[in-house]
């Protein structure tokens, strides 16, 4: 007679976990999820051999992800190790703007026998038709969030640009902001104006002065 072994003494199964922040700024972004993948390898019967990491990268392209691009390659030429991939959700695999384009990644590694996981997620990424619709419907939110940030963006620094301040790197070494009180160049604090450096839309806000 056949017997059936128990979960709890079943051998866990090797998997790599992706992870991403899109801003350095977000500097507790990696290690939350982190977090939640390993809990949900605990509840599920995963253990963690591998992590790939893009700190500080756009979901939008794949070019400047080194990481998931490492990971696509470990695939494709079978140096794994694992048999699953853990990602927290939908959008960390990327806001790529053809959904098209995230879905053919994922099925590069199902195609070799290793599945995606998504942790977060309400949906179990098990090929039913109601996980396809779902997982869908997640990749376009995901671009369409991507498209919608960057119009705000853009909006935002439009407006900062036409009330005169300076948008983009940084400026060069001895500027500062004034008012722009006159055509001609005044001295302050020991440092000249320079009302020909760089003048925004409106007038009334001179930008920076040179050091004299």
């Amino acid at each position: 007679m056949r017997q059936t072994i128990p979960k709890s003494v079943c051998e866990p199964i090797p998997a790599a976990q992706y992870v991403r922040m899109s801003d350095d700024g977000q500097q507790y972004s990696i290690e939350n999820q982190k977090a939640a993948i390993q809990q949900y390898a605990k509840q599920h019967g995963f253990v963690v051999v591998r992590t790939y990491a893009d700190a500080g990268k756009s979901g939008v392209v794949l070019n400047r992800r080194e990481a998931l691009r490492q990971l696509l390659e470990d695939v494709d030429l079978g140096k794994t190790g694992y048999r699953a991939i853990l990602i927290y959700d939908v959008s960390r695999w990327g806001r790529f703007q053809n959904s098209d384009e995230a879905a053919h990644y994922e099925c590069l590694c199902t195609r070799s026998g290793i599945r995606l996981y998504y942790c977060a997620e309400q949906f179990i990424n098990d090929d039913t038709p109601s996980s396809a619709i779902l997982k869908a419907l997640k990749r376009s939110m995901a671009a369409e969030f991507s498209r919608e940030l960057g119009v705000k963006v853009f909006e935002g620094k439009s407006r900062l640009v036409k009330l005169g301040f300076w948008v983009g790197g940084a400026p060069g070494y001895g500027y500062r902001r004034m008012p722009n009180n006159t055509s001609t160049g005044t001295s302050e604090g020991g440092r000249v104006c320079a009302p020909d450096v760089w003048n925004g839309p409106t007038a009334s806000t001179r930008v920076y002065c040179n050091r004299s």
